[in-house]
């Protein structure tokens, strides 16, 4: 998913058929692909996109947006796909003084029967592969490429799926938000939801929880890292980050626990700030970020 996201920003959110003003605006680039891309590149990876957009070029012009935004980041777009009379997604966004949101997107049908050109091709070279659900039929072909080309795969659960789904068979690690996991498992008991995931696939399975711990599956047994406490003033994009700097660490060779706290301090350093997945870190911040926080 690569949006367009028009954010405004308010102290509190509108009451049921009222009118309000924003105390700011701005218009940014959006959605769980583009957003860990970014995260990616900044933090020193090399980052390509695979994406359904709308099109032709010149006539979608929040599909050009997206690509020329993309490649300012030095992300490379030539798998992206273009829908020729679709139009691409793009969101509103309200944020409120505390930093939480609210969202209001649009998906166009046409986009959803999008297919990669080649998926093999698309995945050349890569050492690993993050994917997420918004476009599941899009996606699939290109993971079983990564999977069957040895790639690590990790999917982001940010949106709710059925057990039996094949992202969660082809992946081999999954991260889910807090309402992905719930939904997907029938249940608020997070260990449990994770457990009951774990009949149905391989994969190395973590969920993330806001400002509360982290938790991850290690031989049928529970582990735990404590988010990072910083003043929250944006977590849009948030779980995009996380995921795109999880995949970075696991590509580099981190274990699974640095990676883990490599990925919410990348994700922590970027809620510090307004605006969306554009506001990640670069890999220095990250690192003295770590440092000051080290372990005594």
């Amino acid at each position: 998913m690569s949006v367009i996201d028009h954010v405004y920003r308010l102290s509190a959110f509108p009451a049921p058929g009222t009118k309000t003003r924003a105390e700011d605006f701005f218009s940014v680039l959006g959605g769980c692909a583009a957003n860990a891309a970014i995260a990616i590149s900044r933090l020193g990876g090399r980052a390509r996109v695979i994406s359904p957009l709308g099109g032709p070029p010149g006539r979608d012009l929040t599909g050009d947006n997206v690509l020329a935004k993309l490649q300012y980041e030095n992300i490379d777009v030539a798998p992206v796909v273009r829908v020729d009379g679709a139009v691409s997604s793009r969101s509103s966004i309200l944020i409120d003084g505390d930093g939480e949101r609210t969202i209001v997107s649009y998906r166009d049908p046409r986009i959803e029967v999008a297919r990669p050109h080649d998926p093999q091709n698309a995945i050349a070279g890569a050492d690993a592969v993050l994917i997420d659900n918004r476009f599941p039929e899009f996606v699939l072909p290109v993971a079983r490429a990564a999977a069957a080309a040895g790639n690590i795969v990790v999917l982001d659960g940010d949106k709710p799926t059925r057990l039996t789904d094949d992202l969660l068979t082809v992946a081999t690690h999954i991260v889910f938000s807090t309402d992905g996991l719930r939904t997907t498992a029938g249940t608020d008991d997070l260990a449990a939801a994770l457990s009951l995931v774990a009949e149905r696939t391989d994969a190395f399975l973590a969920v993330t929880h806001g400002q509360q711990d982290m938790l991850w599956l290690e031989k049928g047994a529970i582990r735990r890292l404590p988010a990072f406490r910083i003043e929250a003033v944006d977590t849009l994009g948030a779980g995009d980050v996380f995921h795109g700097a999880f995949a970075l660490a696991l590509a580099e060779g981190q274990a699974i626990p640095a990676a883990m706290r490599f990925a919410a301090a990348t994700a922590a350093i970027k809620c510090s700030r307004i605006g969306g997945g554009a506001a990640a870190p670069e890999r220095d911040e990250v690192e003295q970020f770590l440092d000051a926080r080290s372990e005594k």
